[in-house]
C-alpha cells in the first residue's frame, strides 16, 4: 500500500501531499510581501515552492505541471520576469496561466505545482 504523507497540515488543507513518487502542492500565494508588485510576489512564491519541495523530497528540476493564476493578465511580462529567472532551463514543467480572482484582492499571484520525487 502506497502511504499519503501530509506536510504543514491545518483543518482545511495541507500546503503538501506526496503519494508515491508524486508531490502536491497546494495553491502558493504571497505571505510577507502583500501589496506589492507582481513580480516580487512570484519571487516570495516560488522560494515558498523550493522550499515545500525539498520538504516533500523533490526539487524544481523535477515539477511536472504548473498552473498559475493571474489576478490581472495584464502583468503576465512582470511574473514572468520572476518564473524565467527561477526555472530550470533544462527542465521546464508543462505550465498554465490564466486569470482569476483570486482569494483576497492582496494577493496578485497564486501558483500549483505538480512534481515527481526525487530518486531514492
Amino acid at each position: 500500500m502506497t502511504t499519503i504523507t501530509r506536510f504543514e497540515s491545518g483543518a482545511r488543507m495541507s500546503q503538501a501531499v506526496t503519494y508515491g513518487d508524486m508531490v502536491y502542492l497546494a495553491g502558493q500565494v504571497a505571505g510577507t510581501v502583500v501589496g506589492v508588485g507582481v513580480t516580487a510576489q512570484t519571487q516570495e512564491i516560488l522560494a515558498e515552492i523550493d522550499r515545500l519541495l525539498a520538504q516533500a523530497g523533490s526539487d524544481k528540476s523535477r515539477i511536472l505541471s504548473t498552473t498559475i493564476y493571474l489576478a490581472d493578465i495584464a502583468t503576465f511580462a512582470e511574473m514572468n520576469a520572476a518564473w524565467d529567472a527561477w526555472v530550470s532551463k533544462e527542465n521546464p514543467p508543462a505550465r498554465a496561466t490564466v486569470e482569476a480572482k483570486l482569494a483576497a484582492p492582496e494577493y496578485l499571484v497564486e501558483i500549483v505545482v505538480v512534481a515527481a520525487k526525487l530518486p531514492a
